[in-house]
This record gives C-alpha cells, structure tokens and sequence, in this order.
C-alpha cells in the first residue's frame, strides 16, 4: 500500500450492531498528524446517543452469543485474525500518521492476530468443578459470561489494546463495546471494518471512537454493562472506578500508569544492561506504561553503564515515522509534547545532573520530538522521579547495597514493571521477591513480557490481571449449585 494512505481510504466511522455508521449527530472531531501538523480526517465522535444505543445492541446480542458454543465464536475470531494479519501494513501506517508511531517498530499486528487466534481456542477453559463434601450433597460451580462488557483503550499501542480486550471477552460469551482514543482513533476503526467483515453476528462487537466525555463517562456510569475493562492513566482510572461504583457496582479491570525500575548490580553485563535499558525507554518515544524511567546502578560500575546507556540512547534517528529507517518518532500530540516540556522544565529546575538532550525539538522545522533525556544523581522526591513522564526520559540514579537498591525501586505509588540484571541467580531471585510489580524482568526488561503469564500492576497500577489462561476469568461469573440428593 502507498505511503501514506489516501484521506479517502481511511475509515472513520463507528461499527454498532453490525453497521459501520455516521455519529447521530454527525459530529466529527480533527485528527492531525503529530509529525507535519497537518490534518489527516474528521473522525466521527460518539454521542451519548451513539455509546447508548452500542450498549443496547451489545445487550440484545449477549443472550445468542453466550449460549454458542466455543467453536461455533472462534469461527468468527479466526477470521478476523486472519484479516488483521493481511492489513498489518495499512495498521502500521495508520498509527504511524494518527500518533507517530514508527513503522519500523511496528509489531502490533501480529501480536494482536495470536490473541484472536489463541482466544478462539480458549472457550473451553470456561468450566466449573463439581465437589461431593457436604454429605448427601453434590454441588458444582458454573462459570458463565458476566454481561456486556465495555472496554476503553489506550492510543500509544491500540491495537494491541483492542486485542488484549475484546479477544477473551468474546471468547467468554460476552458482548462489548469498545471506545477508542481520540488521539489514536484510525486502527481501532479500521479494525472494526474487519470485524464487521470477519461476519460477527449485529452488537457482537461495537466499535465507537470520541472523547472521555460523553463516551467514556457514560459507558463508566452505564447500567447495562457488566465489567468495564481500562487501560490509562491512573486518573482517569479512578474516575471510571468512582463512576463505576456509584452506578450499579460493575467490576472494574484496570491497567494503569507505571514508574519501572531497574536495578543494575556491578555483576551485570553492562553492554546489554544498557541497551536493553535504553531500549525500553526509546520505543514509541517513552510513552508505554511499562517503560524503565528509573534506573538504579551499583556505584562501583555506575561511569561505565552511563556511557553505554548514553551511547545507546544517542544512536535513534528521529524523523518521519512513515519511513522505515526512523526509529523514534513525534510525541504523540502537542497536549502530549506540552506535558513532557513542562517535566522537562521540572528537572532544570531540580538538583540532577543533565547528562544527554532535556529539551523539545524538530526534525526539518517540524514535528513534536523530544530529545532523548538522561538526567543523574536526581532527588528521590522530585517529580520527575515520583511521576510517569511518558516520554523519552529517565533518571540515573546509584545505589550500595542490595537492600538499598530494593528499597528505592519500591519507594513509589506504582508497580507495573521492574527489572534487575546481574549474574547470581541468587540475588535476582531475592530482588524479583522484594519487588513490588506486578511484572520482573531478570537480565531483561520492558517491553518484553510473556504472553501466557499475567500482567498487570500492584498498587496504584492497577486491579486485574491480562494474559493466556488469566484474561478469561476476569469476564466470567462463578455460580454454585447445590443438589440435594434423597
């Protein structure tokens, strides 16, 4: 396909009940492009109307849907994975224009197309148990699909979001409703268009893009849904838990922000602890909940690993995301570039040392870049330290002791992610126990995680738990029967 795609071929519109759709109102909403500023499409925005009448088909559709049988929904799912595997290119172009993502790291697609396909496999995981312990008893449990369910996902990485959300909900026996961002609205429609190709039976799958209000607020606060599965930031987060809990008490998943450590002992290999580390900040310009902003070294190798990390972190050619040898592309809007300034602005204030960038930039007199940023010897209590910059950013601080190092990793609100790298298998197993995350990297870090095990935060990171064999339990309900026997 053409770089870029023509204004006229991108899809812009809702799919609810089975139809690709206009808003009620007609309502549309500017997307520009984060690299030259111009437009790329209106987008249509959902109305209160829209979002209500996407949960009434998702509530019409639910009886049918849960009473099909596993293969008779994965039928479905695996068409669908097979369409999305066709348009990877067109979905990595689409978020390359809509947040600058660069095409060149673009793997989204094929991560998302193993979702649809495992999940397609998994209804069978749906069962109960059965137990003869209470005399003159057997009693079982059922497990069924808990409701419609909304889902609200984020823009640096949609659609894997959309993924990680809708395959085991539907898998389960649940209907959704899905709302997008509105920074990073064009794959998750252009994914609703192949799902509406895949066939999925009208209010199976609802597709809705707009604004936190009215559509996020009012899926939060909706009646008829039964599980409302976030990820973003934790403010938003608890708003929706808040709205949740004041409307008819829908379970809440959520995926919230992260400040991931990583604790690099004089044992580690520094050449790959450093890249591994600047890696994670890199990618899609620092703005991945899971990406490691603070760093912690041993003093006696702490020279050597800033060297290496710097020389990493130089080495990302900015530029137009479209083309294939950019590595680090645009923040993702100006709202988002005026909020990493004003963290920049934060730390010259502050009582670090500035080792590499700290400024906004342009590439060609255009875009809205931010230099790779390496500040060292930071306070623990300043802000740039305490709260998720989401941009390439990080903090170089050192530390003495294993104890110590532990405990400066874990002084923070937020646990989506931490690492450590050293060679005593020991050590890491201490450290990996003493973390408060819900993810550790051992000689590895983010974005690497492991599709069949659990992911999500402690603490202020969240509730809930995504992943092969996990996903699925969070959208059925345990029901226990009791048959008395004569």
């Amino acid at each position: 396909m053409p770089f870029p795609i023509p204004t006229e071929k991108i899809e812009r519109r809702h799919l609810i009940n089975g139809e690709l759709c206009e808003s009620s109102g007609k309502g549309t909403f500017k997307l520009n492009s984060p690299y030259n500023h111009e437009k790329i499409t209106d987008v249509c925005e959902a109305t209160v109307e829209d979002t209500n009448r996407a949960v009434a088909a998702a509530k019409a559709a639910f009886p049918a849907w849960a009473a099909l049988d596993p293969p008779a929904r994965g039928s479905y799912m695996k068409k669908f994975a097979a369409l999305i595997l066709e348009a990877a290119d067109e979905l990595a172009q689409l978020d390359a224009m809509s947040m600058g993502r660069p095409v060149s790291t673009y793997f989204d697609p094929y991560l998302a197309a193993s979702w649809f396909e495992h999940f397609a496999q998994a209804g069978y995981d749906a069962r109960g148990q059965t137990s003869l312990n209470t005399p003159g008893y057997v009693n079982m449990t059922f497990r069924q699909p808990i409701g419609p369910i909304a889902a609200i996902i984020p823009w640096n990485v949609p659609t894997m979001m959309f993924s990680h959300k809708v395959a085991p909900a539907l898998a389960a026996g649940c209907t959704v409703v899905l709302k997008s961002s509105e920074k990073a609205p064009l794959t998750p429609a252009k994914l609703a268009a192949l799902a509406h190709q895949a066939g999925f039976p009208p209010g199976v799958l609802n597709v809705i893009s707009g604004h936190g209000t009215p559509s996020g607020s009012t899926l939060s606060s909706h009646m008829d849904i039964r599980l409302i599965n976030f990820t973003g930031s934790g403010f938003t987060g608890r708003k929706i838990q808040a709205a949740a809990a004041s409307s008819n008490l829908k379970k809440v998943v959520l995926e919230l922000g992260g400040k991931s450590p990583s604790l690099v002992f004089e044992d580690a290999d520094i050449a790959k602890s450093a890249g591994d580390l600047a890696m994670s900040i890199s990618i899609i310009a620092g703005q991945v909940c899971i990406a490691t902003s603070r760093v912690y070294v041993q003093e006696s190798i702490a020279e050597k690993f800033k060297d290496a990390y710097i020389a990493n972190m130089k080495a990302a050619k900015k530029g137009d995301p479209l083309l294939p040898e950019t590595q680090q592309g645009p923040q993702a809007d100006e709202q988002q570039f005026e909020r990493i300034k004003g963290f920049l602005e934060s730390a010259k204030q502050g009582k670090g040392k500035l080792a590499l960038g700290g400024n906004a930039t342009h590439v060609d007199g255009q875009g809205y870049f931010i230099e790779p940023t390496v500040y060292t010897d930071v306070p623990e209590d300043e802000r740039t330290q305490k709260e998720e910059v989401f941009g390439p950013y990080v903090n170089i601080n050192t530390f003495k002791t294993e104890e110590e190092a532990i405990a400066l990793a874990n002084d923070t609100e937020m646990g989506l992610y931490a690492s450590v790298y050293t060679k005593d298998i020991s050590r890491a197993m201490r450290v990996a126990k003493g973390f408060e995350s819900g993810q550790v990297g051992v000689n590895c870090t983010s974005p690497f995680f492991a599709t069949d095990m659990p992911f999500g935060g402690y603490k202020g990171s969240g509730q809930g738990r995504e992943g092969f064999g996990y996903s699925l339990d969070e959208y059925l309900e345990a029901k226990s029967v009791m048959i008395k026997l004569d």
